[in-house]
């Protein structure tokens, strides 16, 4: 009985539907009303925070494939709000960053995802957000995900 695959009740599924439930209104307000993906959201969360910094790194930093970040940073590029940048220390890579006008975009998506996030985790208490954070950490750590090195 132990070898059962999950059934809705294992953290794993929880964890995937919790993603799936925050998602989804996503897609449904954010992404339509700006013609944003949400892997191009989660790109430009990564570039915002960390200007300068490769579809490598985005990809290692948002756990996406990196076929997934190359078409997120090429739709964020035809919209006109991102700039690439070859890195002068490697003439072969591309530094990435939003420029002006996705920057503009990034705040006002950021404030409406600020408010989602008050939200989601109105009923948890400080104490118990800071264990979940340490545990995610503690996830991530173990599947190697690692921040961008810019």
């Amino acid at each position: 009985m132990e070898d059962q695959l999950p059934v809705d009740s294992s953290l794993f599924f929880k964890l995937v539907r919790v993603v799936n439930l925050t998602a989804r209104p996503f897609h449904e307000s954010v992404g339509k009303q700006h013609d944003l993906s949400l892997n191009e959201w989660r790109t430009m969360v990564v570039l915002a925070s960390h200007p300068g910094v490769t579809a490598t790194d985005v990809a290692e930093c948002t756990g996406l494939d990196k076929m997934s970040v190359s078409r997120a940073v090429a739709a964020l590029e035809k919209h006109g709000r991102l700039q690439r940048e070859t890195d002068p220390r490697d003439q072969r890579r591309n530094l990435l960053k939003l420029n002006a006008q996705g920057m503009r975009l990034f705040r006002r998506i950021g404030a409406t995802a600020k408010q989602r996030e008050a939200q989601l985790f109105a009923g948890v208490s400080a104490r118990e957000l800071d264990m979940l954070g340490a545990t995610l950490d503690k996830l991530l750590a173990g599947l190697g995900s690692a921040a961008p090195k810019a």
